[in-house]
């Protein structure tokens, strides 16, 4: 991959005697959509804000282009930021905002109007040029801050949770501007947010951050797909985690789990051998799991149906064992409905052992 345009090398970031952000290593690439998640406190904004220029670190280096930049004031970086709440000025109107970044950099008006009406009208705002900001819709006002960012044409956009003002469909749609404007530009775009559905929708890759520090990275796919442990697991949900212990391998490497549950097969874990007898979890897509009063897979367990939930075009269907295991499985409508599941009726929720994976207990 060629050469970082951020590095993070060994960040810290205190506040007092609270540790906001704990020996932070990220590598962030030209061209890249990264999204940093997680729950609230977990020093994703800090990790932002440090970025921005708003915070300084307290120890290591975060270097932009190769150069140093912890001591660089805000205005002295090119890394804009867009605010959850826009900070879009009222006194001025959309074109003087969409200017104002211009302005500050000392550019003719004639050259800087000419450039901030090109960012309206590519972002479809040119009619609203001398409209006042109280006057626009959230998606409008939510474009006007897109395009004041972008007037500058910076290498890098910073985004702190944009959309979580808005209402489901709204977001959908800024969704698809964002990723579309991210890449014909080519810019790097750095996107907080506590949303999975908005992260794994348009980030190239994904951070995961827990106590200020980071979890995981890789592609959406990877996240939910191969989670490093059960905080990454529990935190993007969609999965069944039961514990147990290594009891011993098969002749292709599966892993052989005992629990209070049964015994079941599992892929292990890419970053660590295993040992006999050690702790684990077992995780599970909710989605991997086939139901039936036949199963054919090994892997099963004998449930009865506790309730179901209806989640758009699928249906969550809870389960619960005889040992008190609840287990969560995901269908869609149509296969749903040809269950013709009851609730107390008993089934078998059954998987692939290469739909189960491994996860180190800590």
């Amino acid at each position: 991959m060629n050469q970082p345009l951020v590095v993070f090398d060994n960040v810290v970031k205190h506040f007092g005697d609270f540790v906001a952000v704990e020996r932070m290593n990220l590598e962030i690439y030209k061209g890249e959509f990264v999204a940093i998640m997680g729950s609230s406190g977990c020093g994703k904004t800090t990790t932002l804000r440090m970025l921005a220029g708003l915070e300084k670190p307290s120890e290591g280096e975060i270097r932009l282009n190769g150069e140093r930049i912890n001591d660089l004031r805000s205005w002295e970086r090119d890394t804009p930021l867009v605010w959850q709440n826009l900070a879009l000025f009222p006194f001025l109107d959309v074109l003087e905002n969409v200017e104002f970044g211009l302005k500050m950099r000392g550019m003719a008006k004639a050259e800087r109007r000419k450039k901030a009406l090109h960012w309206l009208e590519r972002l479809g705002l040119a009619e609203f040029a001398r409209r006042d900001i109280a006057q626009l819709s959230g998606g409008q006002r939510q474009r006007v801050a897109l395009a004041r960012s972008l007037v500058t044409e910076p290498p890098i956009l910073l985004l702190d949770e944009p959309l979580s003002a808005l209402d489901a469909h709204l977001s959908v749609r800024m969704q698809g501007v964002l990723t579309g404007l991210q890449k014909d530009l080519g810019i790097t775009f750095v996107y907080v947010t506590h949303s999975q559905s908005e992260a794994f929708a348009m980030a190239d890759r994904v951070v995961i951050m827990s106590r200020g520090r980071i979890e995981q990275i890789g592609t959406p796919q990877e996240v939910f797909r191969e989670p490093r442990n059960r905080f990454v697991a529990e935190f993007v949900g969609g999965k069944n985690i039961l514990g147990g212990s290594v009891e011993g391998f098969d002749a292709s490497g599966l892993v052989r789990i005992k629990s209070v549950h049964g015994a079941f097969f599992a892929r292990p874990p890419k970053d660590r051998n295993l040992l006999p007898g050690e702790a684990v979890n077992l995780c599970l897509g909710a989605d991997l799991i086939q139901l039936g009063e036949r199963p054919t897979l090994a892997n099963r367990l004998e449930c009865h149906v506790i309730g179901e939930e209806f989640v758009g075009s699928m249906v969550n269907v809870h389960l619960e064992t005889a040992s008190g295991l609840e287990l969560q499985v995901q269908k869609p409508h149509a296969e749903y409905d040809g269950l013709g599941l009851q609730s107390g009726q008993k089934v078998f929720a059954a998987w692939d052992s290469a739909s189960a994976l491994v996860l180190r207990s800590e």
